[in-house]
């Protein structure tokens, strides 16, 4: 069974950093490309970031040089370091898995977490 465990989420003031983590069990994590996506009421799920098994990295522009995605292969575990983080940046963040190629299509990833609440108050 694939399970995939975010953490890390919560409230905190705008500049403030987060660190969000996810364990991910049930699957070969280092064939995977791992991306994380975030949710807010009445929107669709937007892109956030990915990192594939050959080290390809992409960020919605929005994040770009705030937001780092890493992943650790043998703790089967990525993260997501957020600095600078602003009010627009609240939503639910998941983490989702997707076999082998890098993606910024949430419909193309087949497993995801149940998600983190992140919120930023001014």
């Amino acid at each position: 069974q694939v399970r995939l465990v975010e953490s890390g989420g919560g409230l905190v003031q705008a500049g403030d950093s987060l660190t969000l983590s996810c364990v991910v069990s049930g699957l070969i994590f280092s064939t995977y490309t791992m991306g994380w996506f975030r949710r807010t009421p009445g929107k669709e799920r937007e892109f956030v970031a990915a990192l594939s098994r050959n080290g390809t990295i992409g960020y919605t522009d929005s994040v770009k040089g705030r937001f780092f995605i890493s992943r650790d292969n043998v703790k089967n575990t990525v993260f997501l370091q957020m600095n600078g983080l602003q009010p627009e940046d609240t939503a639910v963040y998941y983490c989702a898995a997707r076999m082998l190629l890098y993606s910024d299509d949430p419909d193309r990833y087949l497993y995801w977490g149940q998600g983190t609440q992140v919120t930023v108050s001014l």
